[in-house]
């Protein structure tokens, strides 16, 4: 398990709230709070309205877990990579919250490709492509640049060099 960050969690936090339109509960802890499920179904459903048509409030733990899961399936469909995802377990034994966190990050890193997403976001912009299109002159002139990885130092070596004492063995 990585180590937990009190700053991100709370950037994350203040994020969840800022979409939602709601407050933690006070005096609940982080993992607490988002350990059912219902808070994360919901963002994600202000993000990409309908995504998770049924968020179980009740049940007991496994459907508890499979809110969870359900929130893991919408993220992925929404483009977060499959490896920025937490295991469900991260979350419901709290074995690593460090992850859930930088789980929201990536979605909220996710947010900025999502034009119809207006609200706020979490975390840096993404990169965009940046394309470069060279003249066949330019990827010739290219070719005959030989670079010092390509392992060629005009016959070069260290062969004949005695510096030093040689090892006594």
């Amino acid at each position: 398990a990585s180590k937990r960050n009190p700053e991100q969690e709370k950037e994350a936090q203040v994020w969840i709230e800022q979409v939602l339109g709601a407050k933690f509960p006070p005096g609940e802890a982080f993992e607490d709070v988002l350990k059912d499920g219902t808070v994360l179904c919901q963002l994600m459903n202000k993000l990409k309205p309908g995504s998770i048509p049924k968020i179980n409030t009740s049940g007991g733990q496994f459907k508890m877990m499979e809110n969870i899961t359900n929130f893991q399936a919408a993220m992925k469909a929404y483009g977060v990579p499959d490896i920025d995802v937490f295991q469900t377990v991260d979350l419901w034994e709290k074995k690593d919250i460090a992850q859930v966190v930088s789980t929201l990050f990536a979605l909220g890193r996710e947010t900025y490709r999502h034009p119809e997403w207006n609200g706020p976001y979490l975390g840096p912009k993404p990169s965009d492509e940046c394309k470069r299109d060279f003249s066949e002159e330019v990827l010739k002139a290219g070719q005959t640049v030989i670079g010092l990885q390509a392992g060629s130092n005009k016959g070069a070596t260290q062969s004949g060099q005695n510096l030093g004492a040689g090892r006594k063995i």
